[in-house]
């Protein structure tokens, strides 16, 4: 269900030394850097995002769901919209993250950033 999550960190050199360290004996690393630097076995499925220099922002969580299709990233985004969410980016195709990249993004009630994603080409 879950196809990646990121969290904000105020120190990203502290944070980043921390995930090395427990992640390592579940077998995850870095992938990719730099700016967000990102874990995983595979692929990174898990982000660490440096936080805004406000140090009074509120550092926001980032999930995203994976969906089989892209008529169901539709269907999330058409809920999301009757369920009142903020839409953050509407469903459409990322090539800056791969081609066949489908994702929408919306605002949780917290604040949160949730996503429905498909990888899958039409």
């Amino acid at each position: 269900m879950l196809d990646h999550f990121s969290v904000m960190v105020r120190d990203l050199p502290a944070s980043a030394a921390f995930y090395d360290a427990v992640l390592a004996p579940l077998g995850g690393r870095r992938i990719m850097e730099p700016g967000p630097i990102g874990y995983g076995v595979d692929r990174p499925d898990f982000w660490l995002v440096p936080a805004p220099a406000d140090a009074d922002a509120p550092l926001e969580s980032h999930i995203a769901f994976t969906a089989p299709d892209r008529a169901a990233v539709q269907a999330f985004h058409d809920a999301a919209v009757a369920a009142g969410a903020e839409v953050l980016h509407a469903p459409r195709v990322w090539p800056e993250y791969h081609p066949t990249y489908f994702g929408a993004f919306v605002r949780d009630p917290d604040g949160n950033n949730v996503e429905a994603v498909c990888h899958r080409p039409e």
